[in-house]
């Protein structure tokens, strides 16, 4: 893989460009550690592909039309959710990269991109956990059908850091922290201790992850004279369909810093 970007722009759209889901990831790995590494040292500027590129397969439906597993049927059932996990967190990349690339000439300070790159190269380890998993059961990313709803909330708050923070950080992500030590907990009784042990991971991680989207949307805020939480409120109300969906799981979102008096009565029922 090259080490020639002139910016981290330029990376981060090739990165959103990549076709295959695999060689995005190890792209994305790459990309993060040149940033890191001072190899790529000016944000630069680039146009945000309207889509990021995506393999052939999976086959992507409206989300009612993909059909739904329970762990505890058995391996297939497994296979199923291993497969959306690494669909949503194959998402999470483009997402990540899209903010970076997107709002490369916002005037934000350097460490918001080294923020939002350390979110990209987790995403990317994550996928590889995942999709290597998918491999111990003799199946692959692809296999499944998956649905695009991840990509319609990016594309809903393109225009917009504050909403894009508010929206994908701390609805969806932290959505991820109400749910997942659920199935950890399925696949503890079922016995996959290997699976559990990566949603583990997965599930620290986004602990970080929602951290860095509360803390940025905070900075936005102030940078714009709002009040954080009846802003959040309000940019949720507008660009999220959907409903906020109790139980929260509080301690995690205390840990990230998310305040429980702005999402405790929020319905999210938006437009």
């Amino acid at each position: 893989m090259s080490t020639d970007f002139d910016t981290l722009a330029e990376a981060a759209r090739k990165v959103l460009l990549t076709v295959d889901a695999d060689e995005k990831c190890r792209q994305s790995r790459h990309v993060a550690a040149l940033w890191r590494d001072g190899h790529i040292t000016t944000i630069g500027a680039a146009s945000a592909p309207e889509r990021p590129g995506r393999p052939e397969s999976p086959a992507l439906l409206e989300p009612s039309a993909v059909p739904r597993r329970k762990i505890n049927l058995g391996t297939a059932g497994r296979i199923a959710l291993l497969h959306a996990l690494s669909h949503i967190e194959l998402n999470a990349v483009d997402l990540a990269w899209d903010i970076v690339v997107r709002f490369a000439e916002s005037g934000l300070p350097r460490a918001f991109f080294d923020d939002w790159i350390s979110v990209a190269d987790d995403e990317a380890r994550h996928f590889t956990l995942l999709t290597n998993r998918l491999a111990d059961f003799d199946a692959a990313y692809g296999d499944l059908p998956a649905h695009d709803g991840l990509w319609d909330a990016a594309l809903e708050t393109r225009d917009s850091l504050a909403a894009r923070l508010a929206i994908v950080p701390l609805v969806l992500e932290a959505r991820g922290l109400d749910v997942t030590p659920m199935m950890i907990g399925k696949l503890q009784d079922v016995e996959d201790d290997v699976s559990a042990d990566i949603l583990k991971t997965v599930y620290q991680d986004e602990i970080g992850h929602v951290r860095i989207g509360q803390r940025w949307f905070v900075f936005v805020c102030d940078q714009l004279g709002e009040d954080p939480e009846t802003y959040w409120q309000m940019l949720v109300a507008k660009h999220f369909r959907g409903a906020l969906k109790p139980p929260f799981n509080i301690e995690a979102r205390d840990q990230a810093g998310f305040p429980q008096d702005w999402y405790a009565n929020v319905s999210g029922t938006g437009t």
